[in-house]
């Protein structure tokens, strides 16, 4: 058994001003950084994300710690990823001063998390990060996909990401983040979190986002890329009728309404009307590709792939 973290063990304001003056760290708007200062709201977003002793947690950008100790009170093991050579090269100091005892249970990835592709140690079990806002959805779609392991999930992100996320089918804001999230699992809104907890303060509010991993996937025959890629087709063009928006991705107008007409969707629709299981059997019936007209002499676009 470790002992127990001291009080003081979690980063304060004047902490973590204090060590981004001695590393000469100015946080960026191109990385989104805005650290955490406030103490008493990382341990809500420990406890909101439901963090058990026996969990093995990857978070993404932890900067200067914040969240990483809180973490690490809580969780079996810690795994940062982080892009930032500095604030990377900082981080295991920081734990290993403030946390001593539990430094043995943490490992640092030093890399851009939407080119990860493994993690050190056990599989992880649970994702918790503050998650800048101009690659949110990606970084949090790339470790669903990669890590299916992770059964639990909350992020931080700008409160406009929060609602499209949990957004549900009818939405003003329901959209693409909404669809592929639910894929994975089942997403919902956890809480408000207010400007003054970051450091520098930023321009919007954030929100966190519960996402729970569907212990059954979706039941379809269609692969993942090919769902998301009527989810794309969909909403790339939202003002427009299914039977319009996705006759690109048919082969034409015809060849789309077949495919809903199929799928017991209405062609008259819009992708904002759709779940993802709609969207995932009007995928199921997408035509085969149309012969093309005449003999050709080169290869077929099949065997060229």
């Amino acid at each position: 058994m470790t002992s127990s973290p001291t009080p003081d063990a979690l980063l304060g304001p004047a902490d973590v001003r204090e060590l981004a003056a001695v590393l000469g760290v100015r946080p960026t708007k191109q990385r989104g950084q805005n650290f955490v200062i406030d103490a008493n709201t990382v341990r809500r977003i420990v406890r909101t994300a439901e963090v058990r002793p026996d969990d093995v947690v990857v978070e993404v950008g932890p900067g200067l710690g914040s969240l990483t100790l809180g973490l690490l009170e809580a969780a079996d093991r810690v795994t940062a990823v982080e892009i930032d050579d500095v604030l990377a090269g900082a981080l295991p100091a920081t734990i290993a001063a403030r946390m001593p005892q539990r430094a043995e249970r943490f490992a640092l990835v030093h890399s851009d998390a939407m080119h990860v592709t493994g993690l050190p140690g056990p599989a992880p079990t649970a994702l918790v990060a503050n998650l800048p806002y101009n690659v949110a959805v990606p970084v949090l779609l790339h470790m669903l996909e990669t890590f299916p392991s992770i059964e639990r999930t909350l992020v931080m992100v700008q409160s406009e990401v929060a609602d499209r996320l949990a957004a549900g089918p009818g939405s003003k804001v329901y959209g693409v983040p909404s669809v592929k999230a639910n894929w994975y699992a089942r997403v919902k809104r956890a809480g408000a979190i207010g400007r003054n907890v970051f450091w520098p303060a930023p321009n919007v509010d954030s929100g966190l986002v519960s996402l729970v991993r569907r212990t059954e996937p979706i039941a379809t025959t269609a692969s993942r890329r090919e769902v998301f890629a009527v989810v794309d087709a969909a909403f790339a063009q939202r003002r427009k009728t299914l039977r319009a928006a996705l006759a690109g991705w048919a082969g034409s107008a015809a060849r789309a309404e077949a495919a809903l007409v199929a799928a017991g969707v209405s062609p008259q629709a819009r992708g904002e009307a759709l779940t993802v299981e709609e969207f995932a059997r009007i995928a199921e019936h997408k035509l085969p590709e149309e012969p093309s007209d005449g003999p050709s002499d080169g290869p077929s676009e099949e065997s060229s792939e």
